[in-house]
């Protein structure tokens, strides 16, 4: 890998909403909090293509420009990824059937495989926008979730898809196996979400956090678990687990937010039942409509298949 200047031009994710610009520059880049005001503080930093003094608060989509001090470059390298199926694929972008254990992009602390990784294995070029280890990527799935992922090719898509996430105008259906059996059957669970108090790596309900918003029905009832059609009006990071957890009907098999074990040992399952089955948006070139869905892989089959025979 050879040593060149890092100029990083990229909208503020809307995870970021509302933090201190160095904190957001903190947490985005991987830096240290004095790094970060360092940068600022040096005209090394614009938000919508002007100096910010440190303490301003980011708003997700506000566009970010900074030169990161020379470093190596450090994009992993193309690497086959078993299982990720590209489910559809035009001139501007691709929907992928993302696997379990696969993360959407290289971060600091994962070794796993990428879907990055993979869709270059299979040749894509993806848009250049974002940080070099998340071309293309305009949204994500947890390694422990499957299904259908959106990611952009064009630089016109990368743009568009970014924007239609961040103004919730994507359709996002997830299928959830829960445990127990949600009351009322159908409905809206309206809790702000932030990270967790006490764990670096959960969120949780928070009264400060940010809103969140998720619909749920019944699909099907069982004698332990309930199988749920869950439409995310927001989009915050494990929402769908968190909300799950906070009205005590965690997903099958999430041991982090509080599921049986026992149940999940019974059924085979060694993640969460979580999958994100279908995905409706705008197209950016052609303005139709396009509709993509992700049928539900072995594991998760199985376990219904072991509920349904009770």
């Amino acid at each position: 890998m050879k040593t060149m200047p890092d100029v990083r031009s990229l909208p503020v994710p809307d995870g970021l909403d509302g933090l201190r610009l160095d904190v957001a520059l903190a947490r985005l880049f991987g830096l240290s909090r004095t790094t970060a005001a360092e940068l600022i503080d040096s005209g090394q930093v614009s938000l919508d293509g002007a100096g910010a003094p440190r303490s301003t608060r980011v708003q997700g989509g506000s566009w970010l420009e900074v030169r990161l001090p020379d470093q190596q470059a450090d994009v992993a390298p193309p690497r086959p990824v078993d299982g990720l199926v590209v489910l559809h694929d035009d001139e501007d972008l691709l929907v992928v059937d993302k696997p379990v254990g696969v993360a959407a992009h290289p971060s600091p602390g994962w070794t796993g495989p990428t879907v990055t990784q993979g869709l270059a294995a299979m040749g894509y070029r993806l848009a250049s926008g974002g940080p070099p280890e998340r071309q293309g990527i305009v949204h994500r799935l947890d390694a422990g979730t499957t299904g259908a992922m959106v990611v952009a090719k064009s630089e016109r898509a990368y743009s568009a898809l970014k924007r239609a996430f961040r103004e919730r105008t994507v359709d996002k259906r997830y299928s959830a196996l829960v445990q127990g059996h949600p009351d009322p059957t159908s409905g809206t669970i309206d809790a702000p979400i932030d990270r967790h108090p006490g764990s670096a790596y959960k969120f949780a309900v928070v009264a400060t956090g940010r809103p969140s918003v998720t619909h749920y029905e019944t699909s099907e009832a069982f004698r332990a678990a309930t199988l749920l059609d869950v439409h995310l009006e927001t989009g915050r990071t494990h929402q769908i687990r968190v909300h799950m957890s906070a009205v005590r009907h965690p997903c099958v098999g999430d041991l982090t937010y509080g599921a049986d074990p026992t149940l999940a040992a019974r059924l085979g399952l060694h993640r969460q039942w979580l999958h994100a089955r279908e995905l409706g948006f705008e197209h950016p070139a052609t303005g139709v409509e396009l509709r993509v869905t992700s049928p539900y892989p072995a594991d998760l089959q199985h376990a219904l298949d072991v509920l349904s025979d009770e």
